[in-house]
């Protein structure tokens, strides 16, 4: 019995979050906890702000966390010599100076345990009508380029982030391959565009995903594995998704660790259910020929257990 019970205790696995937390809704923190516990990990959160709700809501109030406040919580887990962590989680960020804090403790996070995995969603802007833009301060990508992305593992732009991190635009899935390469050589061993304007073989009701995971073997030789997941888009405009999958990837990466098409198959199938759960149940409250609002947008996050914890594979990932 012990030594099962010794076992049990080796492969407890522990995440720390530095994302935002909103007291209504599902973003950051809130969208990326419930997920890994369903999964089985522990998860200690740093909330870097606390908001009433997130911003696409026609009003917001809160409090943000600065360096040093973030520092010092970092200190208080020290001094108790709880700064051992599996998984390092972090996504939207506003603050430089915020954003490399959580770079020294990520390095020192690695001096504690040398096979900690960093997960790095650089959330910076997007596209809309196929035109990028920033929603975060214009100093974050030098930040994001030169610090944060050479000590992450895993990192989920999507197709604009992956661009500003490299300098490259991307026209072709050939392009976004390249630019997974360049973004390998930074350092992160797993890649995932979590989402492209790249024109999907299924069609045009498809939204493109592209992953890509660098092993080095023993002998120094190095294997890639590189898929294609395409995914049914959904048509609404949702908060928090970004957030659920790097969350959800973090876990089944785990579960399937030399198996990127399975873990992205999860994911985004997991995905898949949650957004139809959202958008079905946000029409209903909206009411016929109403536009859905924020409010009733947000993910169906308790109601999605299920899919979460064991997600029927809708999705399938093809290899490239």
């Amino acid at each position: 019995r012990a030594g099962g019970a010794a076992m049990e205790l080796e492969r407890e696995c522990r995440v720390l979050s530095i994302q935002s937390h909103v007291v209504r809704g599902y973003v950051g923190n809130k969208a990326a906890t419930f997920p890994l516990q369903v999964l089985g990990f522990e998860v200690d959160t740093v909330n870097s702000v606390q908001f009433s709700n997130h911003t696409g809501y026609a009003h917001w109030k809160g409090q943000v966390l600065n360096s040093d406040e973030l520092h010092e919580l970092y200190e208080g887990l020290k001094l108790n010599k709880v700064n051992r962590y599996d998984y390092v989680l972090t996504g939207y960020t506003r603050d430089t100076s915020f954003l490399a804090m959580v770079v020294d403790i990520v390095q020192e996070l690695k001096q504690q345990n040398s096979n900690l995995v960093y997960v790095c969603d650089p959330v910076m802007g997007d596209k809309w009508n196929g035109e990028g833009s920033m929603y975060v301060p214009k100093d974050l990508l030098p930040v994001y380029r030169d610090k944060v992305v050479p000590v992450a593992d895993i990192i989920t732009p999507n197709q604009f982030e992956a661009e500003l991190l490299t300098g490259r635009k991307i026209y072709t899935e050939k392009d976004a391959l390249e630019v997974m390469d360049m973004l390998h050589a930074m350092g992160p061993e797993t890649v995932v565009i979590t989402s492209s304007d790249l024109q999907a073989p299924l069609g045009n009701d498809y939204l493109i995903a592209l992953g890509s995971h660098r092993k080095t073997k023993a002998d120094g030789t190095r294997i890639t594995q590189r898929i294609r997941v395409e995914s049914p888009k959904v048509d609404a405009v949702f908060v928090g998704t970004g957030d659920l999958f790097a969350a959800m990837l973090l876990a089944w990466t785990h579960k399937h660790p030399n198996n990127l098409k399975v873990a992205c198959e999860k994911t985004v199938s997991a995905m898949q259910h949650v957004l139809q759960r959202t958008i079905k149940s946000a029409k209903v409250q909206a009411g016929e020929g109403n536009k859905p609002n924020s409010a009733q947008l947000e993910l169906r996050m308790v109601q999605s257990k299920k899919d979460i914890e064991n997600p029927e594979i809708i999705v399938k990932a093809t290899v490239l």
